[in-house]
């Protein structure tokens, strides 16, 4: 489904949804497959492969499955099961985070 206009899911839909404008599944609405939009709001579930610049899930929602996105809100008592990754990042601007060794690391006296 391709879309031009905001979307209001409370029931099951499986399959794609692109949207250049904002998906929001509601409390009763469950969603499994494809969802790509610019934002998207999640009540209930959510299951599948979602991008969008910014991705909200509610304290009654649930999200399990691979989550691309810019920004990405996790209120308490939401549920996210899978991975998460930063939307367009280039290669150039990933970074790794290294770790000292055990017993490498020097505190200051007195702490």
């Amino acid at each position: 489904m391709n879309l031009e206009c905001d979307l209001y899911v409370d029931g099951h839909f499986e399959g794609s949804i692109d949207s250049s404008k904002s998906i929001t599944i509601g409390k009763n609405g469950k969603v499994e497959g494809e969802i790509r939009a610019r934002h998207l709001i999640v009540q209930g579930v959510a299951e599948g492969s979602l991008e969008a610049d910014r991705i909200e899930i509610k304290e009654s929602g649930r999200i399990s499955g691979m989550v691309a996105s810019n920004e990405l809100i996790i209120e308490p008592k939401a549920i996210f099961e899978g991975e998460s990754r930063i939307k367009d990042i280039k290669e150039s601007e990933k970074t790794t985070l290294e770790v000292p060794k055990k017993g490498s690391v020097e505190l200051p006296k007195g702490t």
